[in-house]
């Protein structure tokens, strides 16, 4: 009875969520499925459909808003250097990405490149994409998109990490080493004395966590599930992404996982929490008003925004009671080229030149704040959250992001529900694990 009764509880909450979460279509980042990277608040750079494919320029559909600027400054530059028009259209900030370029395919609209974030994307995408294997770029990667087939049809313009953010400054003062941040029982004794800091250090709340489902999904359910599926495994261990493929948990391991979730939660702003959305998660932490923030080092183009002064890290989200000292490291989402483009080499070069050119790995590391993954690159990054999670890909303490080979709308269709819920106190920790396992069984099944 009380099974039927949470899968009723979460098919009614889903049913909210997806009429505030869908903006355009099946899925709100890359895509339609599987989020790939949304992490901005921001506005959509242009409307759906605004921009019609000529046959002369390149067009991208990037799904990084964050990094619109820095792509369109380079593209200006390229155009400079070769002639050939590049045309960036960015969407994002809760926009369905993947729905937007469904319906460009349906309209007969389709850019030359395009994003996509994984495995369940790959199966929506596979008959559309071209064969990038002979490009020579492959050679100089580990992170290339290679499909079933064995076809590398997948462009990883950088590296991410995630973690747990911190305000090194606060930590100091409050006689926390981040270094230390490697186990459960360590957080818990952390976000204890930090908290019984908080007048002292002049912050608000522990931490900025925000788990509203409608628009945080990809935050929650995504992200922060991310780390119960790769915490502690070889990149190559599928342990955890294979029991969920399978509809099943692991109930000890999901359990520590709720532990420390709860504990990120009773720490967090509870406004912020419950209906926050990514802007105020941001602006609550850059204004110096907690000591973390659940993000990446996505979020390094937006500190100079909030003046951010103050010394930064990312630290992993430890929820076990051993040691893992790695943070969750991948290629954030792929481009693609169409295979029925017009301008099919033109867009290989263009992919090209992001490699090779000093011009295109300074416009990814140095202005857009991210980190290359391919090894013919000399650039080091130089800002702050980028630099740090480059320590951990240099020491090889890092983890996969399996959460992108989950069925592609989980988080925003289900997961992110289960996490709103257990922000609101509306679920008892057993409650959140039987939740979380009867969502993905039910899930995978249909």
């Amino acid at each position: 009875m009380k099974k039927k009764l949470l899968v009723a509880l979460l098919i009614g909450a889903v049913g909210i969520t997806s009429l505030t979460g869908c903006k355009a279509s099946p899925d709100a980042s890359p895509e339609g499925e599987q989020q790939t990277e949304q992490g901005s608040g921001e506005e959509t750079e242009q409307e759906t459909g605004e921009v019609q494919n000529t046959g002369d320029a390149i067009r991208i559909v990037n799904g990084k808003i964050e990094i619109d600027r820095q792509l369109k400054a380079f593209a200006e530059s390229y155009k400079e250097r070769t002639g050939q028009e590049v045309i960036i259209e960015s969407l994002g900030g809760g926009v369905d990405i993947g729905g937007a370029i469904k319906g460009y395919l349906a309209a007969g609209n389709m850019p030359d490149i395009f994003v996509f974030g994984g495995e369940g994307e790959y199966e929506v995408w596979k008959e559309h994409m071209e064969d990038l294997s002979d490009e020579p770029w492959v050679a100089e990667t580990e992170f290339a998109f290679v499909g079933g087939d064995g076809q590398v049809v997948g462009f990883p313009y950088a590296l991410e990490g995630y973690g747990i953010t911190y305000n090194a400054d606060i930590l100091e003062a409050a006689g926390v080493d981040p270094a230390d941040l490697t186990n459960a029982a360590a957080y818990k004794e952390a976000f204890e004395k930090i908290d019984s800091m908080k007048d002292e250090l002049g912050i608000d709340a522990v931490a900025s966590v925000a788990a509203e489902a409608g628009e945080m999904f990809w935050s929650t359910g995504n992200h922060i599930f991310g780390y119960y599926l790769s915490l502690g495994l070889d990149r190559n261990d599928d342990t955890y992404i294979d029991l969920l493929r399978g509809g099943e948990v692991d109930e000890e391991r999901l359990g520590m996982f709720a532990d420390f979730t709860k504990m990120l939660f009773e720490y967090s702003d509870p406004s912020v929490l419950v209906s926050g959305t990514y802007d105020d998660q941001l602006a609550l932490w850059a204004q110096g008003k907690t000591a973390f923030v659940t993000q990446g080092n996505w979020i390094d183009p937006s500190l100079p925004d909030y003046g951010v002064e103050f010394a930064t890290g990312i630290a992993p989200l430890a929820f076990l009671e051993e040691d893992t000292k790695g943070v969750l490291v991948d290629s954030p989402s792929w481009w693609a080229v169409y295979n029925e483009s017009q301008n099919i080499q033109a867009a290989k070069d263009f992919l090209n030149d992001l490699v090779f050119s000093d011009e295109g790995q300074e416009a990814l590391i140095k202005e857009a704040g991210m980190i290359s993954p391919f090894t013919v690159s000399d650039v080091e990054p130089s800002t702050p959250l980028a630099a740090n999670i480059k320590t951990y890909v240099d020491s090889g303490d890092t983890y996969a992001w399996d959460w992108v080979k989950m069925p592609e709308g989980i988080a925003q269709n289900s997961l992110g529900v289960v996490f709103e819920l257990y922000a609101k106190d509306e679920l008892t920790k057993d409650e959140f694990i039987e939740m979380m396992g009867n969502a993905l069984a039910e899930y995978v099944a249909n």
